[in-house]
């Protein structure tokens, strides 16, 4: 997987101390990120966004990852500034600080922390059903194609098939509510074989669901669709707000989201990213995966 590089500059730490009044440093770089870049601060974290997402953007989804945390003790959200806002801007870039959580990325391998990961996402789920945030400043990826509208930036799988199952099951299925838009292990840490946070907010958005629910299965299932049935069954025991899932509905809401990471992985290669074997293999599989799915 390609991580973001960008770094965390003179300009970026001095205007966190005059902001936050937090200043340690030159500042680790924390694993992961593929947009955003996150560097560990004493015992904060300071999170560097792309030039391109806006600051209504980020408070949006900021503001949903509060809204969790005043309910969810897992939930990570962002430190305000003395204005109440939660991001500035260096260079063009949306800054953002945040309180450090130690731990790792759970094992989706082990079914005890899947199960957690599951138990985690309903309670989320359950933290956020009363939310009611305003629009959306600018759509998320993943929102694309949900109505039925065939996807502009993956025609290379498309499918009418998929696009009208998709029109229907939003119609029929009207409840909805905030989601994470993008809970797998790495936004998620767990300590001493227990998760205890939840992260980065960025790609939510309000939608069914009943569609977080199978991306996350798909996630935490490895691929696997046993699994992922193991990751759903959980989830309903522990009350989340999403309806139990039929093996179709299940397979199609999957395939929703392959076809969404098709398109990001494109829009990399736009940009300039360059893929290793292993990126280039996974993505080969998760095309297949969206292929024999819709059998």
């Amino acid at each position: 997987m390609i991580y973001a590089d960008i770094p965390l500059t003179f300009a970026i730490r001095q205007a966190v101390a005059v902001t936050w009044g937090v200043s340690d440093g030159e500042g680790v770089r924390l694993h992961g990120g593929e947009e955003s870049a996150a560097y560990l601060l004493g015992e904060h974290v300071v999170r560097v966004g792309p030039t391109w997402r806006t600051t209504a953007e980020a408070e949006w989804c900021h503001a949903i990852g509060r809204a969790a945390a005043e309910r969810l003790p897992e939930a990570v959200a962002p430190l305000p500034t003395p204005s109440g806002d939660t991001v500035i801007r260096v260079a063009g870039r949306p800054i953002s600080l945040w309180p450090y959580v130690e731990g790792s990325w759970p094992d989706s391998d082990l079914p005890e922390q899947r199960v957690q990961g599951a138990r985690l996402l309903a309670r989320l789920h359950t933290a956020l059903a009363g939310v009611r945030p305003p629009p959306r400043p600018r759509p998320a990826f993943q929102e694309e194609g949900l109505d039925g509208t065939p996807p502009s930036d993956a025609a290379d799988l498309a499918d009418p098939t998929l696009d009208r199952w998709l029109a229907a099951f939003h119609r029929e299925r009207p409840r909805r509510h905030p989601l994470h838009g993008d809970f797998y292990t790495g936004n998620t840490l767990a300590r001493n074989g227990t998760i205890v946070a939840v992260l980065d907010w960025d790609e939510t958005f309000v939608g069914a669901p009943e569609l977080e629910l199978a991306a996350a299965a798909l996630e935490w299932g490895d691929d696997e669709l046993g699994p992922s049935k193991e990751f759903v069954e959980a989830y309903l025991e522990e009350g989340g707000t999403a309806a139990p899932l039929t093996e179709e509905e299940l397979a199609q809401l999957v395939r929703h989201k392959l076809r969404r990471e098709y398109a990001y992985f494109h829009k990399a290669v736009a940009a300039g990213v360059v893929h290793d074997e292993d990126d280039l293999d996974y993505h080969e599989r998760r095309v297949a995966l969206f292929h024999s799915l819709a059998r």
